[in-house]
């Protein structure tokens, strides 16, 4: 069984390998290696970060975590999603878990939007994103090269809180 918590510190060297796990895909980001703890903290918000440990053994199989938007206040409920599960937890429903459990936090946090760039190769990640209320807004034609030299594309998602920042306006969410 899976149980969900809080990622921590002390997480790292499970986290740094999903990430690699992710990189060996080809289709889950453009680095080409895992960064040190000190930048990838500084990287990502403090809060949420989402952890799901495998059953007793307390092994990390799968994270989930925000990025900033911007540093203008005008975006400070925006944030970008990053979600990665171990290779050998795929297909568990444990990115679900992860990213449903991500959305729920971040609104306690106060952030009304989510975004998230996904290769558009990567089909799977595109529908759990679509499943949890992500909808695409766009495709980012060339956006960046791979270390290969290849361009990529990448599908621009959002998610927009019903519950943070939301305001009526005659029956419907504005």
């Amino acid at each position: 069984m899976v149980r969900l918590d809080t990622l921590r510190a002390g997480d790292w060297d499970d986290v740094r390998r999903i990430f690699l796990e992710g990189i060996a895909t080809g289709n889950a980001t453009f680095e080409t290696g895992a960064p040190s703890w000190q930048r990838w903290d500084a990287d990502h918000l403090p809060a949420p970060r989402v952890a799901a440990r495998d059953g007793d053994e307390e092994r990390l199989v799968g994270w989930a975590v925000l990025s900033s938007f911007s540093s203008r206040p005008v975006y400070a409920g925006v944030a970008e999603v990053s979600v990665y599960v171990a290779e050998r937890a795929r297909g568990r429903g444990i990115g679900r878990s992860l990213l449903a459990e991500l959305v729920a936090r971040s609104e306690a946090e106060g952030l009304w939007t989510l975004q998230a760039g996904i290769f558009p190769e990567n089909e799977v990640s595109i529908a759990l994103h679509r499943a949890l209320g992500f909808q695409v807004v766009g495709v980012r034609q060339r956006l960046g090269r791979m270390a290969n030299g290849a361009w990529r594309d990448v599908v621009l998602l959002e998610r927009r809180s019903d519950t943070v920042g939301a305001t009526k306006a005659k029956g419907r969410i504005v």
